[in-house]
């Protein structure tokens, strides 16, 4: 997926506050905003967001000198998912379609996010998902690929969301390989945020190789990008895995909330829906 003008003025808000949240030195933020400025006439529409975002947060953890400036709110996020867990796991074990019910919880999950906007409400998005209807569902085909499997290959996205991402593992009943960014960018998850949601009790960790919030697969590593071309099936979380991967040629099912009104657009679909959508089925 291509960039838009239009994030170009989010790219400086999302440095703004994050600059903020690694710092209280207002001389350090307006460095950040005062670099960044300095990159946009470089900055190219045909490359995806993500690629353009990793610049970004790379410049406010280099100005700051903070190498991760969202690790308590990571940390809490994952916190406050864990509240949540033992309530959705039985409203998950107590419906007819314990698969679809996962995902859609999965799917709302994907609210925790500092990147876009900043702010988020966990409880009435989970609340929401119970009626929402998915804007776009594949989920016929997704049931159908996943009895064909033994092994699944899941691109995470965000800390604290990965707490609703091991509920879904736990019903997949698959042998799971969860992938996480290498190291800290936004919130989204490292191996060490993975790991506070004990996504390692039923998953094996992997890094992508890349510290990118995306999956940008020219900076992943060799064995990440191995993976994928071997994988039964595949399913990613998120905008920044769809940004970056809805152009590929690989079979790939999106799980996802569409926080951005370029991305919905992209989709078809209206900002704040929720979206199970398959490529190159």
């Amino acid at each position: 997926m291509k960039s838009y003008l239009e994030c170009i003025p989010c790219f400086f808000h999302q440095a703004l506050r994050a600059s903020r949240i690694a710092t209280d030195d207002e001389k350090l933020h307006k460095q950040v905003l005062d670099e960044l400025g300095a990159l946009v006439s470089e900055m190219s529409l045909e490359i995806t967001p993500p690629e353009t975002g990793r610049l970004v947060y790379r410049k406010v953890m280099e100005v700051t000198g903070n190498p991760d400036p969202f690790r308590e709110l990571k940390r809490e996020s994952t916190r406050e998912a864990f509240a949540r867990y033992s309530a959705v796991k039985a409203e998950i074990e107590g419906s007819d379609d314990k698969l679809f019910t996962a995902i859609r919880y999965a799917i709302a999950g994907n609210i925790i996010d500092f990147g876009p906007t900043g702010s988020f409400d966990i409880d009435a998005t989970l609340e929401q998902v119970k009626h929402q209807d998915l804007a776009i569902s594949d989920y016929p085909a997704f049931r159908d690929r996943l009895s064909a499997v033994s092994r699944v290959l899941y691109i995470g996205d965000n800390a604290g969301e990965t707490v609703f991402d091991r509920l879904l593992i736990e019903v997949l009943g698959k042998e799971v390989t969860y992938v996480v960014r290498d190291s800290p960018i936004i919130n989204d998850a490292t191996a060490e945020d993975a790991v506070e949601a004990g996504l390692d009790e039923v998953a094996t960790i992997v890094s992508s190789g890349s510290d990118a919030p995306g999956t940008i697969l020219r900076l992943c590593s060799e064995d990440f990008r191995r993976r994928l071309d071997e994988s039964e099936f595949t399913l990613a979380k998120g905008q920044g895995n769809y940004e970056s991967l809805s152009g590929d040629s690989h079979e790939i099912f999106f799980l996802l909330k569409a926080k951005c009104s370029i991305i919905a657009a992209d989709l078809g679909v209206a900002q704040g829906d929720v979206v199970l959508k398959g490529i190159n089925l």
